[in-house]
C-alpha cells in the first residue's frame, strides 16, 4: 500500500468531516432529536393500546402468523423503517437468524481486508449506502412467511456475497484504497451490461462489472444514490431526459467515483445505444486503462451474421490474453458452462411451477438473483448451485403443500414487461402485501435458456454469442419490435396472468413508440395492461408514490377493489433507502 497516498486521503476526509461538525445546526440536529423521541414514545404507546385491546384469538394468530399492517413500519421523513416487521415467533426467529447471517459473512469479508475497505469507504461516498443493505434485505422479504421467507434469503444472501466479496477487491486493487498492483493487473473491468460468462476461461483472473457497485446495485438499495451522479453530467450539458443508467454512469466519470483499476475494460453494445456512449466516457477517463468492444449484431435471429459475432468473441479473448498475460482454457470454461446449463435447467423449473395455479417463487428477490446469476455470475462461482438446489428442494415442497408466498393475499396473477425501476427494487413485494397482485416473472428474465455447447469448441463461441445477444434488457429491446410486443402476448399465453404491469420508463426513447401499439393489441387480447411511469434511477421524475398511485387508481376504479393491507395504500418514502 501506498501510505502517503492513503494519509493524505485521511487527511482531506478529516478536513470535510471537520467542515460538516462545524457547519451543523447542532440545535436544529436537537430539536429532531426530541421529535424523533416523542415519535418513537408515542409508537410505543400506541402499539401496547392495541397489544392490550387485543383477544386470546387475536394474540394467537399475532404469536403464530405476526403482524398484517406493515404500512406503520414506514416513518415519513426517514431513511430507514421505525422497526423490522414481526412475522410470528417462529418465523421471525428464522428471520433473525438470516439477518445475523448476513452480519456475519459481510463482517468477515470486509476484516479480511479492513484496511483498504475502510480507506474506500472514506473516499467514495456510495460506499456508504451498502451499510444499509440488511434495511434493503428488509424491505425485499416484507410479508413472507415459511419457505418463501427462506427461499427469498437463500437468494439475497447469495448476491450480497458476491457483492462484499468483490467490494473487497476493488478497494484493494484502487489507487486511492489498497494500491495493490499485483491485484490489479489480474483484474478485468467489465461494462456492468457486459455479461460475465467470457470470463469463466480465464480462472487465474478476476472479472468485475465495473459500474455495477458504484452505480447500478447502488441504486437498487439506495434510491438517492444517483442523483449527484445525474446532476454533476447533466451540468456539463447532458440534456434531462437521457436514459438514466448512461446518465449515472457518466456522471460517476465526471465527479471521479468509479476505482481506478484494472489490467483492461471490455465494454459492449448491450443494450442500447445510451450504452454504448458511455462506455466512451469511461475510455476517455481513463486512458490507461486499454478498452475492447464488444459489439454484436442488432438482428441477432439472422444467423448469417454468427461468423462476424464469433469473429468478436475470439478478439477479445486475445486482447484479455495480450493484456493480462493469461492464457484462455476451455477446460475451466466448459465446467462453469455445465454448471451454467445445470442453473438454467433449475431456473426453468422455477417457471413451471410458477405457470401452474400455485407459484412458488415469486417476489423481488427472485428477480433480483435471477438478473444477477444470469448476467454477473453466470456459472463461475461453484458455491451458487448450492443455494439452487436448495431453493428448488424448498420450493418443491412448498408447491406440493401449495403454499402461498404471501398468505391469504393471492389475488390476482401478473407479469411484469419492460424495464422496472431501479429505486423500486422492492416494488413487486408491495404489489403482493397491498393488493394480492403476485407477480410471476419479468420480462428481464426471460431470456435465452438453451443449453450451451460444452464439447465443440466453434459451437461454443456461437452459443456465447447466442448468449450475448439475447441478455438482459438487448433479448427484448433490439432485433426488431416483434421481440418485445409479440412476445408479451406470447408470454400471457404461457403463464396466464389476468393483469400486466406495464412500465413506462418515461426516459426510454425505444420503448415509448411502442406504448400506441401495446394499448391497441392488449384491447384485442383481453389483458389489462396497468401503465406505470418511472425513471429508472431518478425519484425525482416520479416518485415511488406516484407509481403506486397508478396501482390504487387502477384497482379500484377498474377493478372495483379494497386494498388487503389498506396501510399500505398511502405512506411516505420519499428519503428511505
Amino acid at each position: 500500500m501506498n501510505f502517503k497516498l492513503q494519509a493524505e486521503n485521511i487527511k482531506e476526509v478529516s478536513g470535510i468531516i471537520g467542515d460538516m461538525i462545524k457547519e451543523t445546526d447542532w440545535k436544529e440536529v436537537g430539536k429532531h432529536i426530541k421529535s424523533d423521541f416523542n415519535a418513537t414514545k408515542k409508537r410505543l404507546k400506541k402499539e401496547a393500546n392495541l397489544a392490550k385491546n387485543m383477544s386470546i384469538d387475536e394474540w394467537k394468530d399475532f404469536l403464530i402468523n405476526g403482524e398484517k399492517q406493515l404500512g406503520k413500519l414506514y416513518q415519513s421523513g426517514k431513511m430507514a423503517t421505525a422497526r423490522r416487521e414481526f412475522r410470528g415467533i417462529k418465523d421471525t426467529a428464522a428471520d433473525f437468524y438470516e439477518w445475523m447471517k448476513m452480519w456475519g459473512m459481510l463482517l468477515t469479508t470486509f476484516s479480511k481486508d479492513l484496511v483498504p475497505a475502510l480507506n474506500g469507504a472514506l473516499h467514495y461516498r456510495w460506499m456508504i449506502s451498502y451499510f444499509c443493505c440488511h434495511s434493503f434485505m428488509d424491505k425485499n422479504t416484507l410479508g413472507l412467511r415459511g419457505r418463501a421467507l427462506k427461499m427469498h434469503h437463500e437468494l439475497i444472501y447469495a448476491i450480497f456475497r458476491y457483492v462484499a466479496e468483490n467490494l473487497v477487491f476493488l478497494m484493494k486493487a484502487d489507487e486511492k484504497g489498497g494500491n495493490c498492483e499485483e491485484l490489479s493487473k489480474k483484474v478485468v473491468l467489465l461494462d456492468e451490461m457486459t455479461m460475465a460468462q467470457i470470463m469463466a476461461g480465464f480462472p487465474d483472473l478476476v472479472g468485475i462489472p465495473y459500474q455495477l457497485m458504484p452505480v447500478f446495485l447502488l441504486s437498487e438499495i439506495d434510491q438517492l444514490a444517483c442523483m449527484p451522479y445525474i446532476d454533476a453530467v447533466e451540468s456539463y450539458g447532458l440534456p434531462s431526459d437521457t436514459c438514466p443508467v448512461p446518465t449515472s454512469e457518466c456522471g460517476a466519470c465526471v465527479i471521479d467515483a468509479l476505482p481506478h483499476m484494472g489490467a483492461c475494460f471490455i465494454s459492449s453494445s448491450m443494450p442500447c445505444d445510451g450504452s454504448v456512449m458511455a462506455s466512451s466516457y469511461t475510455s476517455r477517463r481513463f486512458k490507461d486503462l486499454p478498452t475492447y468492444h464488444l459489439t454484436f449484431p442488432v438482428r441477432y435471429e439472422d444467423e448469417s451474421i454468427m461468423n462476424s459475432a464469433v469473429q468478436d468473441i475470439k478478439g477479445c479473448i486475445k486482447f484479455i490474453e495480450e493484456q493480462t498475460g493469461a492464457k484462455w482454457s476451455w477446460d475451466a470454461y466448459f465446467a462453469a458452462m455445465k454448471r451454467f446449463n445445470k442453473e438454467t435447467q433449475y431456473e426453468l423449473q422455477k417457471w413451471e411451477v410458477n405457470q401452474t395455479p400455485y407459484p412458488q417463487l415469486i417476489g423481488p428477490c427472485y428477480e433480483l438473483f435471477r438478473k444477477w446469476n444470469y448476467e454477473m455470475d453466470g456459472g463461475i462461482d461453484p458455491r451458487i448451485m448450492k443455494t439452487f438446489e436448495k431453493v428448488d428442494e424448498l420450493m418443491m415442497e412448498a408447491y406440493e403443500n401449495r403454499e402461498e408466498p404471501w398468505r391469504g393475499k393471492m389475488r390476482h396473477r401478473a407479469i411484469v414487461w419492460s424495464v422496472p425501476a431501479h429505486y423500486y427494487a422492492n416494488f413487486s413485494n408491495w404489489l403482493a402485501n397491498c393488493w394480492g397482485i403476485n407477480v410471476l416473472v419479468e420480462m428481464e428474465s426471460l431470456n435465452y435458456t438453451r443449453p450451451l455447447e460444452t464439447e465443440d469448441k466453434e459451437e461454443a463461441l456461437k452459443d456465447m454469442a447466442r448468449l450475448y445477444e439475447r441478455m438482459v434488457m438487448r433479448r427484448h429491446t433490439n432485433g426488431g419490435y416483434d421481440h418485445v410486443l409479440t412476445e408479451l402476448w406470447r408470454q400471457v399465453e404461457i403463464w396466464k396472468p389476468d393483469i400486466v404491469i406495464m412500465y413506462q420508463h418515461v426516459s426510454c426513447k425505444n420503448m415509448a413508440t411502442l406504448n400506441g401499439l401495446f394499448e391497441d393489441q392488449a384491447r384485442e387480447h383481453g389483458v389489462r395492461l396497468i401503465w406505470i411511469e418511472h425513471d429508472l434511477m431518478d425519484p425525482r421524475t416520479v416518485s415511488r408514490k406516484d407509481m403506486r398511485s397508478k396501482v390504487n387508481e387502477y384497482m379500484r376504479t377498474v377493478m372495483r377493489e379494497e386494498p388487503i393491507d389498506p396501510s399500505l395504500v398511502d405512506f411516505e418514502d420519499d428519503a428511505s433507502w
